[in-house]
């Protein structure tokens, strides 16, 4: 095989130097053509295609063509045919053969290494195909076994109700039978009672009558007295005082009896009433018994009815957690008609808000309304008091600056900030490093303008985590630390779903969001199962119903004025909900207690949070009693005082709860 020299007998260029027309023309070497000979001619001729190209394209394909690409190893076997054309471009060209030759072998040598590398990686790939295989097994049979467990408490609990109802309707039954059993009885007292009145009312008749008869007996025997002879008058004396003397015994006995059973009734009818509440009264027996073990049952129903409506209550916090984007809220689209910009921009300020969130918005549109109309800001002096940022005295020009202006120079002190640490190797006060970053970039005279400037700004914007972390941090509401953890957070979010894309394409299904629990673990190792889910939920919030595909990176954009998509917003707010959790339960834990030694906070922090490293308990005594945590041994601290800085820490559980679900169970419950 040959190669085709150029006319001056370069290498030719070809097809750069092909594309042209070569302009033939008689004259010497090396001189110009002469102007005006009648004799010269000139000829525009194509350039054709080098012969040794030509033969060496054909031998590439041929060679291309005799190949088997079916087999697994395709890919080297087209490899080898462009080896052969590289090793006869070498062997053809001597004077580049060894620049050729050294970069040949590098790609030889680098294709080795990729090769080999891949080929230990294969055996990872099909161990973590297998795990997630089994891992998606486990999710779908805890969801499985969960639905049961449900399904059969809720049947239970119909079948309690059920009882409770029946309880009670035997209840009143029971009470209405004795309603009646009472009634009858006092319908049988007074029916024997007025029997007892007239008793006693015949009695005082009868004794009456018998008087009278008495005394007409006399009357008649005193008639009889005066015309019977020889009766004797001493003898009838005595007799008439032995008859009264007779008869006052008799009415003294008749009274005494009369006393003492003026009140009876005849025997029959006692024994027959006796009878009847000997019955009745077993009746009642009986029926009290059973009354108490319908009483014991519905103490048990109750009781049982209230661990369910508890449960059902929890059941029903968590779903309204779970359905919280779905709460009922104001009509907030009134406040289009207020706020600059109209619906359109009202619209795109309220997009994935809760109610909270959009009293926040309407507080920085009036905040900001207000700074616009003030053309000044009044100064707050020198005193010791005073920030270092804003010790200034008399007025200071308003500089109306726009929201974008105040995001992008707290960025760059963020980012300037962060590489002064880097490189010396020690932290630094934000305040005091903000106003040297205004005094660098804008000169001592007008730094203290350009710092009440983004000062207010920032406090009047409530609703933009930037400018709120920002002045929370400035102001020395939350420490440093807790700015570069979430954003270390979302980071490594991110970095994870990325990890989980293989195509590269930029988007994952919500099935693969689901599956991909591994790299979402590693993110977030302690974040329960509905966290997660909520996060899912949000992360679909532009979507339709129909549409299942997720485009991960939208979800970590922000707009030019620091605004966050909701996702990330989500992120931010279940980052502050479980720090808020785990200082309550601390709370909870330490009780009564007025102060807290270190000692006694390390055994507090260690059984809420098992598993707990030695690393991140000294960083939360430290943050607790400022002072490293290895040297905070003596004196105690007020327990509010502990709470308060370790709320303006960065402080996260970092073990085990023993109360908390992990992750293992993401993508159902």
């Amino acid at each position: 095989i040959s190669f085709q020299l150029s006319a001056r007998g370069h290498l030719s260029t070809w097809p750069a130097f092909g594309s042209q027309q070569t302009v033939v023309g008689h004259h010497k070497p090396c001189c110009a053509p002469e102007e005006g000979q009648p004799g010269n001619k000139r000829a525009l001729l194509p350039t054709p295609k080098p012969r040794y190209l030509e033969e060496l394209e054909t031998y590439l394909r041929e060679e291309l063509q005799s190949l088997d690409l079916t087999k697994n190893n395709s890919q080297e076997l087209k490899l080898q045919p462009y080896r052969e054309i590289f090793e006869f471009m070498i062997d053809t060209f001597k004077t580049y053969k060894p620049l050729l030759s050294a970069i040949k072998n590098e790609y030889e040598v680098t294709l080795a290494y990729q090769k080999k590398i891949i080929q230990s990686l294969e055996p990872l790939k099909a161990a973590v195909t297998t795990m997630s295989d089994k891992c998606t097994q486990q999710i779908l049979a805890l969801q499985e076994k969960e639905k049961e467990k449900i399904s059969v408490l809720q049947q239970e609990k119909q079948h309690l109700l059920k009882v409770i109802d029946n309880l009670k309707e035997e209840k009143s039954s029971l009470q209405t039978q004795v309603e009646h059993l009472q009634a009858s009885l006092a319908e049988e007292y007074t029916r024997y009672l007025n029997e007892s009145h007239a008793r006693k009312l015949l009695l005082a008749k009868q004794n009456d009558m018998y008087k009278e008869r008495q005394e007409v007996t006399q009357h008649k025997a005193r008639g009889r007295g005066r015309y019977v002879k020889g009766e004797d008058v001493v003898k009838l004396t005595l007799a008439l005082k032995v008859a009264r003397r007779d008869l006052t015994k008799a009415q003294v006995k008749l009274n005494d009896m009369m006393a003492d059973y003026g009140d009876a009734v005849p025997r029959r009818d006692f024994e027959l009433l006796e009878k009847k509440y000997s019955d009745l009264l077993q009746e009642m027996k009986t029926q009290q018994e059973f009354l108490e073990e319908l009483q014991k049952e519905h103490e048990t129903l109750v009781e049982m009815h209230r661990e369910t409506e508890q449960e059902r209550d929890d059941l029903s916090a968590q779903l309204q957690r779970v359905q919280q984007n779905c709460t009922p809220r104001p009509d907030w689209a009134k406040c289009s008609e207020v706020v600059p910009g109209g619906a359109e921009r009202w619209d795109c300020l309220a997009e994935g808000k809760s109610s909270e969130e959009l009293v926040d918005v309407l507080l920085e549109e009036i905040g900001s309304g207000a700074l616009k109309e003030m053309d000044v800001f009044p100064g707050w002096g020198k005193g010791d008091d005073v920030p270092v940022y804003l010790r200034h005295e008399g007025e200071v020009e308003n500089k109306k600056l726009t929201k974008k202006d105040v995001v992008n120079i707290l960025k760059d002190v963020w980012k300037e900030k962060t590489a002064l640490e880097q490189q010396t190797g020690k932290g630094s006060s934000l305040p005091e490093f903000f106003l040297s970053f205004l005094q660098k970039k804008y000169g001592d005279a007008a730094a203290m303008e350009w710092s009440y400037n983004l000062y207010e700004n920032m406090r009047l914007s409530p609703s933009n985590h930037l400018l709120r972390s920002f002045y929370d941090t400035l102001t020395g509401k939350i420490d440093e630390e807790q700015y570069h953890s979430q954003n270390q957070l979302i980071s490594n979010l991110q970095k994870g779903l990325a990890a989980s894309d293989s195509s590269h394409s930029g988007s994952l299904t919500t099935q693969q969001l689901r599956q991909e629990a591994d790299s979402l673990r590693e993110a977030f190792p302690l974040k329960k199962a509905e966290s997660i889910q909520d996060l899912v939920d949000v992360s679909r919030y532009k979507l339709d119903s129909t549409e299942d595909l997720i485009n991960y990176l939208l979800l970590f954009e922000e707009d030019e004025e620091g605004n966050s998509t909701p996702f990330v917003a989500k992120l931010r707010s279940q980052y502050v909900r479980e720090k808020e959790e785990y200082l309550r339960q601390l709370k909870n834990k330490l009780g009564d207690l007025r102060e807290v030694e270190a000692d006694a906070l390390k055994t507090t922090f260690c059984s809420i949070s098992h598993n707990i490293d030695v690393q991140a308990l000294d960083t939360c005594i430290g943050q607790a009693y400022q002072v490293p945590g290895d040297k905070a041994d003596e004196g105690a601290e007020a327990v509010g005082m502990v709470l308060e800085r370790l709320l303006t820490g960065d402080i996260r559980r970092a073990g085990s709860s023993g109360r908390e679900g992990n992750m293992a169970g993401f993508g159902g419950e």
